[in-house]
C-alpha cells in the first residue's frame, strides 16, 4: 500500500526534526543523514516499528540492524556489558562512522532488529542532524541504509525517494553525505578487535586506538558470499553485522573491476569497454583523475586523484546511480590500493560488481 511520504527540505532541516521525531516516536520510519549514507529509522524496541524497515527495503530478516542512539552512555542501555576495548574504542570514535556489536541486554530492543542473535550492533553518528533527530524521537533508532536492498546506498535525500517515495513516512535532507561509505562494523573477542564490515574508521585507526590493549585481526571478509571468519565463524548463516552476506549496492548494468598495479589498469579497463560498446552495451568507465583522461566511454567518471581514495568512497554510491539513470549497462571501474579507506572502497565495488574482478598481473 502506497503511503504519503513527506519532505523536509535542507533548506530548513532543524523545521523538520520535529515532525520526523513524532513520526518515529508514534512507529513510523523516516529516512535521516548521517556522516556515512542516509538511514531508514524507526523505533529499535517496537517490533512493528522494525517490520516496516524491512518490508520498505524488502530486506531479508534475517540480516541484523544497527541502533543508533545520541549519546556514547546510551550504549549501557543496549549492551549486557560493555568492556574496555569497546570504551576505548568509543571514546577515539564516537561520534562517528564506527559500530560495535556488543552483547545484547534483554527486552532491550526488538528481536527483530538483532536477527535473533545475542548481540547487537550500536553506534552514534557524526551528523548534528541525526543526534538531534534520536534525542527528540526518545528511543534507539534502528536504521539501515535507506534504499532498497540491493541497490546502491544513498548519498543525496532525492536517492532515498528514487526508492522509497510512497513506501516511508518522510524523508528529512541534510544535504549530501560526507564518508560515502557506511560505517565500520568490529566486534571485540577475547581481546581481539575483529572487522566484520570495513567502513569510515582504518584498521590503522582502530590499532591506534586499541593499542596495548587489543590486536586488530586481519579476518575482514572482502568478496561476497565468501564464509566469514574468527570472531564471525560461528553461525555464517546468521551474520553478526549488516552487509555481509547479501548481494548489495548494485547497479543495474553489469559491473566488471580491473585490480592490479596502476600504469597497467588502463589498456585492460579500455578493452573492457571496447568489447562492451561492440556488442551494443552503453558503457561507463570509473577512473582515477591520473588516467581518466584518456579513457573513451559513452560516461567517464573522474573521481579524483589515486592518492586519495577517499574522493572514489564519497563519490561511489551517487555515481552507481547516475550510470542508472544514464542507462549505463556495462560498468568497469578501476581497482584501488586496499590501504586505508581503499580496502572499504574495494569491499563495496566488490559487492557491486558481485565479485567480476579482472586481476592484472
Amino acid at each position: 500500500m502506497r503511503i504519503e511520504t513527506k519532505y523536509w527540505p535542507a533548506e530548513q532541516p532543524r523545521a523538520g526534526i520535529e515532525e520526523a521525531a513524532a513520526a518515529i516516536a508514534a512507529g513510523g520510519v523516516v529516512a535521516f543523514p548521517t556522516e556515512t549514507v542516509y538511514g531508514l529509522g524507526g523505533d529499535a524496541t517496537s517490533t512493528e516499528a522494525v517490520g516496516r524497515i524491512f518490508a520498505a527495503k524488502g530486506r531479508p530478516s534475517d540480516n541484523p540492524l544497527i541502533v543508533h542512539v545520541a549519546r556514547s552512555e546510551d550504549a549501557a542501555g543496549l549492551a549486557a556489558e560493555v568492556g574496555a576495548v569497546e570504551k576505548a574504542l568509543m571514546s577515539a570514535f564516537w561520534p562517528g562512522p564506527l559500530t560495535l556489536v556488543l552483547p545484547v541486554r534483554e527486552g532491550a530492543v526488538s528481536p527483530l532488529v538483532t536477527a535473533g542473535l545475542d548481540t547487537v550492533a550500536v553506534r552514534v553518528p557524526a551528523h548534528e542532524l541525526a543526534r538531534e533527530l534520536i534525542e527528540r524521537a526518545g528511543c534507539p533508532v534502528a536504521a539501515p541504509s535507506a534504499n532498497r536492498s540491493g541497490r546502491p546506498s544513498p548519498t543525496l535525500a532525492r536517492h532515498v525517494l528514487e526508492d522509497l517515495d510512497g513506501r516511508i513516512d518522510g524523508v528529512l535532507d541534510g544535504g549530501a553525505t560526507g564518508v560515502g561509505l557506511e560505517s565500520t562494523v568490529v566486534r571485540v573477542v577475547d581481546g581481539v578487535v575483529h572487522i566484520l564490515r570495513p567502513g569510515g574508521i582504518t584498521k590503522d585507526q582502530l590499532r591506534r586506538a586499541a593499542k596495548g590493549m587489543a590486536d586488530v585481526a586481519e579476518d575482514t571478509a572482502r568478496t561476497e558470499g565468501r564464509p566469514e571468519t574468527g570472531a564471525q565463524a560461528e553461525d555464517a548463516s546468521a551474520p553478526r553485522s549488516p552487509g555481509v552476506k547479501y548481494a548489495h549496492y548494485a547497479p543495474r548494468g553489469d559491473m566488471r573491476i580491473v585490480t592490479g598495479e596502476a600504469g597497467r589498469l588502463p589498456p585492460i579497463v579500455q578493452e573492457q569497454a571496447d568489447q562492451a560498446a561492440a556488442a551494443g552495451r552503453r558503457v561507463a568507465v570509473l577512473s582515477c583523475s591520473e588516467h581518466a583522461a584518456g579513457y573513451r566511454a559513452h560516461a567517464v567518471f573522474d573521481w579524483g586523484s589515486r592518492a586519495e581514495p577517499e574522493k572514489a568512497a564519497q563519490a561511489l554510491y551517487a555515481t552507481l546511480r547516475e550510470c542508472d539513470e544514464r542507462g549505463i549497462d556495462f560498468i568497469v571501474a578501476e581497482g584501488y590500493p586496499e590501504d586505508g579507506i581503499g580496502e572499504a572502497l574495494m569491499n563495496r565495488l566488490r559487492k557491486a560488481a558481485g565479485g567480476r574482478e579482472i586481476p592484472v598481473r
